[in-house]
Parts: C-alpha cells; structure tokens; sequence
C-alpha cells in the first residue's frame, strides 16, 4: 500500500482512492475535484498546518456545518461546473462565524489540560467532543513540551492522539489500544486499558494553567531570566549564567545545566508542570531577591544570588550560589 507519494506527500484514503480512478481510466482528471481532493488529504494527513493551508481545515468545517446530503449535493455541483475549487460568499460568512464559535471552545478548553506522563511520554489530556483537530493544533503549538495530545470523547467513547513532533508516532500509541492512524494523527477506540491510562490515572491531576501571555518583562528568553509556577507553590525561576542556562527552585540550583532557553523549560514544563507568571510576581519576586542579596552583601555574605546574576552579571556562574 502506498503510504507517501514520491514527492513526500502523505497519502490519504480519498487521495488513493481518486488516484486508482484516475489510473483505470474511470473518469478524465478534473480541475475542481483535483483540488478538492488535495484539500481532504491534507486535512486528513495534518499536512494542512504545516502548509498553513487554512482552506483544507475550513472545507473539514464546512462539512460538519452541514447534513451529509447538503454538502454532497453542493460539492458535485461545484466540481461539475469546472474550474478552480473555491467556497461562495454564504460559505465564507458561514465559516467565518464558525471561526468564533471554535475559538471560544478552544479557549474554554485550553483550561482544562492536564499533562502526565504514559509509557514515558509526556502527554497532554483534554475532554472535548467538538473541534478535535482545531483543538489538538492550538494545544500543541502552545505546550511545545508535551510528546502529543490526547483528546478523549467519553460519549462517543474515542481517543483521538495529535501531536506536533517528527519523533513521535501516534500511530504506534493508538495500535497498542486496536487503533491506526498516521503518525501525527492517530485515533483508537475507548478500551479498558486505555480508559485506566488516559481517564482514571491522571483523573485527579489539576489542569495547568496556560503560560501569562501579555507580559512586558517576564517574557520568555529574557537575559533576566523567567519565573514559572505550579500548583505545588513551587516558583523555579530559569536563568543564563552566560554559558549555559540554569533552574532554580525554591531557592536551591537544580545540578541540570542546558544550552538553550528552550531546553531548560521543556524541562521545568515537563517534570514540574508550571506555567509563566504575570509580570506582577515576577518583579516582587526579582525585587525580594534584590533585597536578600543587598543585605547579605552588607554582612559579607561573598555569593551571588542567581537572580541577581541573570540580572546584572551574565559571565559569572550562578551555581556558586
């Protein structure tokens, strides 16, 4: 069975499908149907976010938009009539008020993740029935940490697993539960097993909370460093040293060291479940430190608090803390 075309497409069942009638000689290719072809397999293949082709996910909503009759009959009247495939005036305001509609779910449901780890891999949990791949896309995009998604549908009794990274195979996850997929889009049925793994170990973890976003100073990267919080009341507060970049939690230097921003909070996101606070509690805290650091220096306390040093002494190793 092919599963890439040679030009590293990935192949769907409509694109196969089509491919075989064309190949037999059942109908003449046709412009309109090519194209809409390409928009259902890049849907159903996730090619669509990477391409940044809004139409694929835009013709997926059309289609739940409307009965299976209506979109049948508008589809093979627009590909009879010929030419390059397009939505009409009515389809575009239709859309463009589902747009809101999925924005506000996923904003409601970005609030309700929680993240665990199964079989070693970090995973992030959501409950939702509607708007799976909208959903699963915006998760993955924001929690960059997390191996995939998964998203349970306890009435339909399905999980479905995204994730956003090239190591990762979902497909794998799902065969273990007597589903199948494609490596970034995968589902399986609601088994007992999955069911213990996905629904009753991590039923009570709290969901984290989504990082602070309109922060002036406590802005991810930054050369003063970043802090984080969870549920715990932990604060670990991230920061360069010049060479490399270091965690602090609770006050005590973690002995990991990473070479990237990047690295170390996939680390702090993954083991601690924290998220990026408001710039409020960032300066309280950057000026508490401020404060502790000035007063040990007056007794002649010789160390350097880490705050201080992501703040004012990049070249200097903060471990000596």
């Amino acid at each position: 069975m092919t599963v890439a075309y040679d030009d590293g497409r990935l192949a769907s069942a409509t694109s196969l499908f089509y491919d075989y009638v064309i190949q037999q000689g059942f109908m003449p290719p046709s412009e309109s149907l090519s194209q809409f072809v390409e928009l259902v397999r890049q849907y159903d293949t996730w090619e669509w976010e990477a391409n940044e082709n809004l139409q694929a996910r835009r013709l997926n909503d059309l289609f739940f938009l409307w009965s299976i009759d209506e979109f049948e009959e508008n589809m093979l009247e627009r590909i009879r009539a010929g030419g390059p495939f397009s939505f009409n005036e009515f389809e575009e305001k239709l859309l463009d008020l589902e747009e809101e509609k999925i924005e506000r779910y996923v904003r409601r449901k970005k609030r309700e993740l929680v993240q665990t780890f199964i079989d070693d891999r970090c995973v992030g949990i959501v409950h939702a029935e509607l708007y799976h791949s909208e959903l699963s896309s915006e998760l993955g995009k924001e929690n960059t940490h997390l191996d995939y998604i998964a998203i349970l549908n306890m009435g339909g009794r399905k999980v479905s697993l995204r994730t956003i990274h090239d190591h990762v195979d979902v497909s794998e996850i799902a065969g273990k539960y007597g589903g199948g997929g494609h490596a970034k889009a995968s589902g399986c049925p609601l088994t007992v097993e999955a069911y213990e793994q996905y629904v009753e170990a991590p039923f009570g973890i709290e969901p984290v909370r989504p990082d602070a976003y309109r922060n002036r100073f406590n802005v991810k990267g930054s050369e003063y460093g970043n802090l984080y919080e969870n549920r715990d009341a932990d604060q670990l507060y991230v920061f360069t040293t010049g060479r490399n970049w270091r965690i602090d939690l609770n006050g005590q230097i973690l002995d990991e060291a990473f070479s990237s921003f990047e690295e170390a909070q996939r680390f702090v996101k993954r083991h601690h479940r924290v998220w990026l606070v408001r710039d409020e509690m960032f300066v309280k805290y950057l000026m508490e430190h401020m404060l502790v650091s000035k007063k040990e220096s007056d007794s002649g306390f010789n160390g350097l608090d880490p705050v201080i040093t992501a703040a004012g002494h990049p070249e200097t190793n903060a471990y000596q803390h």
